[in-house]
């Protein structure tokens, strides 16, 4: 063999290892990556239905409920019961919150319009929870709609359905792009709010992997799509929020977006130029609190907020 041809073969089985612990340590932090993404943190309750009812005298009467998802998950959620043949609406949360994050919000909904409000878990969040993890919005629409289902089949004590013909959807950052998607398969979901709508769920990946690791990082980013692909199994996709949009007909739609949180402002506003004309939009974009910090807005700031969503399930659910 030519000695040339001896070094050059020399230097790439020197190489060789360097190159296969340099793959593992690619392949490695795309897991750590993946992981830390689809388990987000299971934080405690802010408040439970027991705990408000023991610091309030308004006879709070939520219920735990349980229902089991179209794919096997086990699902839970806060049930408040309205008036018989009301609308109902389902409060969903974002990415690394819980369902008591909205409950103050479900609560006055309640009060305010006797409609049944419905708090979810969406799978991989809540505390002692074993519904399996995230899958950043893709199964999450499928739960929101048997979430509906579940709404569907309550019965009055006289056996006749609690729930009227139409539903509400609130959502906000995972619960705004899971319940976009909701309303494009079902029909009878009237009246929605959709709050910090992300482009897809390529988007929610990238901001759950900056907030572990403090940078955005554009080939890890890659590489922690590629790896969400492969880690759940089909369970993971990039269906643009926009899409969603397009298949939406006939919906009264409320887009909220805030300054505290400028990174879903824009693909909010771009989401609203996507419904087709037969949905009627209303667009608030630069609202100066988000519903992804409402829960620690000062009582006014709340408030507002609080009162602009009811009202707009008021108006759509009752026309």
């Amino acid at each position: 063999m030519p000695p040339r041809r001896r070094k050059i073969k020399k230097f790439f089985k020197a190489l060789l290892p360097i190159l296969l612990l340099l793959l593992l340590a690619i392949g490695a932090l795309t897991g750590w990556s993946v992981y830390e993404a689809t388990h987000p943190p299971r934080r405690p309750y802010m408040v439970t239905p027991e705990q408000y009812a023991r610091l309030s005298d308004r006879g709070l009467r939520a219920t735990e409920e349980t229902w089991t998802t179209r794919d096997g998950t086990p699902a839970r959620g806060w049930l408040l019961r309205g008036a018989e043949g009301a609308p109902a609406v389902v409060l969903v949360h974002a990415y690394g919150a819980n369902r008591s994050w909205l409950f103050n919000l479900g609560v006055k909904l309640n009060e305010a319009t006797n409609f049944t409000v419905l708090w979810p878990d969406l799978r991989g969040h809540g505390p002692n929870q074993s519904n399996g993890w995230t899958t950043l919005g893709a199964r999450e629409a499928d739960d929101v709609l048997d979430a509906i289902g579940f709404l569907r089949s309550l019965r009055t004590a006289r056996g006749a359905p609690l729930v009227g013909d139409y539903v509400g959807v609130y959502g906000v950052e995972l619960g705004a792009y899971a319940a976009l998607r909701a309303v494009a398969q079902d029909r009878q979901i009237r009246a929605v709010v959709l709050d910090s709508v992300p482009a897809s769920p390529d988007d929610l990946l990238r901001a759950a992997i900056e907030k572990r690791i403090g940078i955005s990082f554009a080939p890890l980013n890659w590489l922690a799509q590629t790896g969400a692909r492969l880690f759940l199994l089909g369970r993971y996709d990039a269906f643009a929020a926009c899409d969603a949009a397009r298949r939406a007909e006939g919906e009264k739609v409320l887009l909220l977006a805030g300054s505290d949180a400028p990174r879903w402002q824009q693909s909010t506003a771009e989401v609203a130029r996507c419904f087709p004309p037969s949905v009627e939009v209303e667009l608030h974009d630069n609202l100066a609190l988000s519903g992804l910090n409402v829960v620690s807005a000062p009582a006014e700031q709340g408030e507002a907020y609080d009162r602009r969503v009811i009202e707009f399930f008021a108006r759509a659910l009752s026309d």
